[in-house]
C-alpha cells in the first residue's frame, strides 16, 4: 500500500502524552524526520498539479528586509552590498531565519515543560552553537537530525488552500473584529464558515493558508505605529488553541501557514497550551508565519479560485531550525 493510500489515525485515535492529546510520534515510523510532509507523495503532487490552468504564479514571500524590527527580540536583518572591482558585486545576508517569512522546523518548538521535541527527542540531544559542517562526505547524522534540510530536499509542494479571513470578516461584519497586532483567538467556527462561504472543501495533504491581516495592517500603519509595535511585548491575533482546533487541523493537512508573526493567538491565555507544541512537537507539521498573502488574496477574489498549486523549497541548511520558504502559488 502506498503512502498516499495508507490509513492514518484520527486525532481521537492518537494516544496522549503527559497531558498532551493527539501524540503522533512514530505514526510515520520511529526514524521519521518529515512529519506531516510525508503526506506530500508523488501521487498527491501530481494530482495537485492539475490546479495549474493559466500559468499565473504569485510569490508568497515578504521581502527578507521586513520587518526591520523583528518580533520576539530576534536579530534585525542585515544586507550588505560588496563592490569587488570593475563591474562586479557580491552581497551578504545576515538574518535570523524566523525574523520574516518562514517555516518553523522540527527543531524550533517542542514540549516546553518536558524538554522534548518531535518523536520524544530530548532537548539535550541537539548541539547548539556553530555546527562546523565542512565536508559533504563526512556529516554526522545525529548532528543534523530533524534539521530543515529534510523538508528542503523533499519540498513542500501540493494543493494550497487560502482561507481569506480578512475578506470574510469585512464582508460579514464591515470590519475586522480584532486587531492583528493584539492577542485574539480566531475560533474554529469562523474558519469553517469562511471555508463554506468560499466554497472550499479540504483534501488529505492540503497546505492550509490563513490570511488574518498582519501584513495588510503593518503596511498601512504609520512609522510611529510600526516603531511602537517593535518596542512593546509581543501580542498578535491567531487561531485559537482548543481541542476542536487540534481535531480540525489533524484533518491530515500537510502544513499550515498564515500572514501573522505567530500562527496561533499570542500569547496563549493563562493555563492554555501553546499550539506550536502540538503541531511541531507532537505531529511534525510545518508552521508558516509572515507569509505575504496580499497578492494571492487579490487574485483569489478576482478569479473566485481559492485552491492552487503550492510550491515551497526551504533553504538546504544541514541541521537548520527554520527557513525562509521560497514559496509560490500557481493557478
Amino acid at each position: 500500500m502506498s503512502t498516499a493510500d495508507r490509513p492514518l489515525p484520527t486525532f481521537d485515535e492518537l494516544p496522549s502524552f503527559k497531558g498532551f492529546t493527539g501524540c503522533a510520534w512514530e505514526v510515520w515510523g520511529k526514524d521519521d524526520q518529515l512529519g506531516t510532509v510525508n503526506l506530500l507523495t508523488d501521487e498527491l503532487v501530481k494530482e495537485a498539479s492539475k490546479e495549474i490552468k493559466t500559468g499565473k504564479a504569485i510569490g508568497l514571500n515578504w521581502p527578507i528586509n521586513f520587518p526591520a524590527k523583528p518580533s520576539f527580540q530576534r536579530k534585525e536583518p542585515e544586507h550588505e552590498i560588496l563592490f569587488a572591482f570593475g563591474a562586479i558585486h557580491d552581497d551578504i545576508l545576515h538574518i535570523n531565519t524566523q525574523s520574516g517569512t518562514q517555516w518553523d522546523g522540527l527543531k524550533h518548538f517542542g514540549l516546553i515543560e518536558h524538554g522534548l521535541f518531535y518523536q520524544g527527542t530530548p532537548a539535550s540531544f541537539f548541539k547548539n552553537g556553530n555546527l562546523n559542517i565542512s565536508s559533504p562526505s563526512d556529516v554526522d547524522p545525529d548532528l543534523i537530525k530533524y534539521g530543515i534540510q529534510n523538508w528542503a530536499q523533499h519540498g513542500i509542494c501540493g494543493r494550497g488552500v487560502l482561507l481569506d479571513l480578512v475578506k470574510f470578516y469585512t464582508e460579514e461584519q464591515g470590519k475586522l473584529p480584532y486587531n492583528p497586532f493584539a492577542a485574539h483567538p480566531i475560533p474554529l467556527a469562523d474558519i469553517l464558515a469562511c471555508a463554506k462561504k468560499q466554497g472550499v472543501t479540504f483534501r488529505r495533504g492540503d497546505i492550509l493558508i490563513l490570511r488574518v491581516g498582519f501584513i495588510k495592517s503593518f503596511t498601512e500603519a504609520s512609522v510611529e505605529e510600526r516603531t511602537a509595535l517593535a518596542s512593546r511585548p509581543d501580542s498578535f491575533a491567531g487561531i485559537e488553541q482548543t481541542e476542536d482546533m487540534k481535531r480540525f487541523l489533524d484533518n491530515h493537512f500537510a502544513a499550515i501557514a498564515s500572514d501573522q508573526p505567530a500562527l496561533e493567538s499570542w500569547p496563549p491565555a493563562e493555563g492554555v497550551q501553546h499550539l506550536h507544541q502540538t503541531l511541531l512537537g507532537m505531529w511534525g507539521m510545518p508552521i508558516g508565519e509572515f507569509f505575504d498573502l496580499e497578492g494571492l488574496s487579490k487574485h483569489c477574489a478576482e478569479t473566485g479560485r481559492y485552491t492552487f498549486f503550492f510550491s515551497s523549497w526551504p533553504l538546504n541548511v544541514l541541521g537548520g531550525v527554520a527557513s525562509p520558504p521560497n514559496a509560490a502559488a500557481y493557478f
